[in-house]
């Protein structure tokens, strides 16, 4: 968010680093390094002077993710440590995602517009957090907007735009950077650099719009709730 096949432990580390970070307060990280201990407090970052063309490009961007009503996508996700992982994403807004790892890994995540759950197959392990608490929360609510997030950084490259923004009410718990591609306007990569400055990207590919979506796919049943018997 290699080996994941050699090291199944590694990968649900990295999975299981989403949940934490985004139990932070700030909201996609899937993934996060192995801890590396609490870094040292440094100023938060400070809003950049956007140009008239920045705010017509973020109006821009705004409308073209408020226009994906549901997608589906392959994501590749990549940890500062080098850990990866792969797997397939659906989407359906408002509220609703699923990422499901390749075999071997274990790990699934599916929000239902009120929660994201994290579940661990192998270990029968579910955590949950509120989706509003999460990163997820930005690409999935509706409207999506820019005005109540400070935007830190804007870079023009080569048929390409890096937008990084964090939450102004809690600028220490990191931040989310979006590379799109210009033209035509696409969603390519997301990178989350979380309170003790672990860095996670996911990259998309193979990326479908538009289509029906099973609504099961979004669906958590807990597997593991303890079954209750009557007393004889």
């Amino acid at each position: 968010m290699v080996g994941i096949a050699k090291a199944p432990g590694s990968s649900r580390k990295l999975a299981a680093g989403w949940l934490r970070w985004s139990l932070l307060g700030f909201g996609l990280a899937l993934a996060v390094a192995v801890s590396q201990g609490r870094a040292e407090a440094n100023p938060p970052p400070q809003p950049v002077q956007l140009t008239t063309q920045d705010k017509a490009d973020l109006q821009r961007i705004a409308a073209y993710l408020n226009a994906i009503g549901t997608m589906t996508a392959r994501f590749h996700q990549q940890a500062a440590n080098g850990g990866t992982a792969s797997g397939w994403v659906w989407m359906e807004r408002p509220g609703r995602m699923r990422f499901q790892y390749d075999p071997p890994n274990p790990i699934l995540l599916i929000a239902d517009r009120f929660y994201v759950y994290y579940i661990d197959t192998q270990l029968a392990e579910v955590s949950q957090v509120g989706l509003k608490f999460t990163p997820a929360w930005f690409f999935l609510r509706v409207p999506i907007s820019f005005d109540d997030l400070e935007v830190t950084r804007f870079e023009r490259g080569n048929n390409a735009l890096q937008i990084t923004v964090i939450d102004p009410a809690a600028p220490d718990n990191g931040s989310l950077t979006m590379n799109f591609t210009e033209t035509p306007l696409s969603l390519r990569e997301w990178t989350i650099v979380d309170q003790q400055h672990h860095v996670t990207s996911v990259s998309l590919s193979q990326q479908q719009f538009g289509m029906a979506l099973d609504p099961n796919l979004f669906v958590y049943q807990n597997p593991y709730r303890p079954h209750r018997g009557t007393d004889n």
